[in-house]
């Protein structure tokens, strides 16, 4: 949320050392992209049919397998793309730094910090789901903040997922990531790291960030022994 696609470019790199096609994704309202009709962040819930339309340009040129990577506001984009896409059957696994996985939560988090009574945030979420005060959001539709809860949805996630955490990220709570990775630890692999500030874990050891990412992506079932045997299925 308010970053740039070149934020994602951290992680080109490993892609190309394993053999994978990259395509770097904006959607609507991130500045690159077209506005939507709104003109605000939904938190995920419009925004990964963006998402979508790039998974559907990649198969249209002859990708069989999709890796998402997401940051932040893109770790929710890219779960709510995994789950609601037609293509999804896909899409074998998700990269996600600094995810949300709760908005709840997180925004919970973010209201505390700043000082905000608990009933008054409780409002904000009053607000945010009710039709009748789209006045006061501006939203084009309410949130739907249970579609965008996957610590409560845990038990639908069905790809691998690699997360990728500072533990001392004040902005997507770590404790979140840890609930996700221990609600599925047959599916959710936590990588932690002692970055300070919110997603910039690459920042702080790329190396680490990269060679997880290696790790993981061959445990996938799209991976060969190799990495031109894997980036022909990609």
């Amino acid at each position: 949320m308010g970053g740039k696609r070149a934020g994602t470019l951290r992680g080109i790199p490993i892609a190309r050392r394993l053999g994978v096609t990259s395509l770097v994704v904006s959607f609507r309202n991130d500045g690159d992209a077209p506005p939507s009709y709104d003109g605000r962040y939904n938190l995920g819930q419009s925004e990964w049919r963006d998402v979508d339309a790039g998974i559907n340009y990649a198969i249209s040129n002859g990708a069989e397998r999709i890796v998402l990577f997401g940051w932040s506001l893109g770790a929710s984009i890219a779960l709510q793309a995994a789950a609601l896409s037609p293509s999804c059957s896909r899409v074998a696994g998700m990269v996600l730094d600094a995810p949300v996985f709760d908005w709840r939560t997180t925004l919970a988090s973010n209201a505390k910090a700043a000082g905000l009574p608990r009933p008054l945030v409780h409002v904000g979420f009053t607000i945010l789901r009710s039709k009748a005060l789209r006045w006061v959001t501006g939203l084009a539709e309410p949130i739907c903040l249970d579609s965008l809860d996957w610590l409560a949805r845990a038990i639908e996630l069905d790809k691998p997922i690699l997360v990728l955490h500072g533990e001392k990220d004040a902005t997507t709570p770590f404790e979140a990531s840890k609930k996700a990775a221990s609600l599925r630890p047959d599916l959710v692999r936590l990588v932690e790291f002692e970055a300070e500030g919110h997603s910039l874990e690459w920042n702080v050891d790329p190396e680490k960030w990269e060679r997880s990412v290696e790790e993981w992506f061959y445990g996938l079932p799209l991976a060969g022994s190799s990495p031109e045997q894997a980036g022909s299925q990609s």
